[in-house]
């Protein structure tokens, strides 16, 4: 699993890889960019799964920003202090999977992102692979 998180705001990077930490995605490997142009750079070459984007950054805003990234690849989901409807539905109806509010709950992100990607269960030797 390989985690885009794209935020100007490097005290929520930090938060944001603190909750994907706490999913079950073991060995998920997180990366950051700091704008717009940055995260649609790293979309390109990194192929994430997963983007968590911010919509008001300076330069590229979000909304631009998901336009040029290619969400039948990457499952975006907005985290942004920006709640006016109109920008929630514009984000959902650029390909936006889910929309969470700043401040940021943890349990809530962990629900939404599960949501997008169900915990797999453990997978379990059987008794014939271990050689047994």
């Amino acid at each position: 699993m390989k985690v885009l998180i794209i935020d100007d705001n490097a005290f929520m990077r930090t938060i944001l890889k603190d909750v994907v930490a706490q999913t079950k995605w073991v060995g998920a490997e997180i990366i950051e960019a700091v704008n717009g142009d940055e995260g649609i750079a790293m979309c390109r070459t990194q192929k994430p799964d997963l983007v968590l984007l911010d919509i008001v950054m300076p330069g590229k805003d979000g909304i631009e920003t998901l336009k040029e990234i290619d969400s039948t690849q990457s499952s975006v989901v907005v985290v942004s202090s920006e709640g006016q409807d109109y920008v929630i539905e514009h984000a959902k109806a650029l390909g936006a999977k889910d929309y969470i509010l700043k401040p940021v709950d943890p349990p809530l992100v962990i629900e939404s992102l599960n949501k997008l990607f169900p915990p797999q269960p453990e997978v379990q030797e059987s008794e014939a692979q271990k050689g047994l």
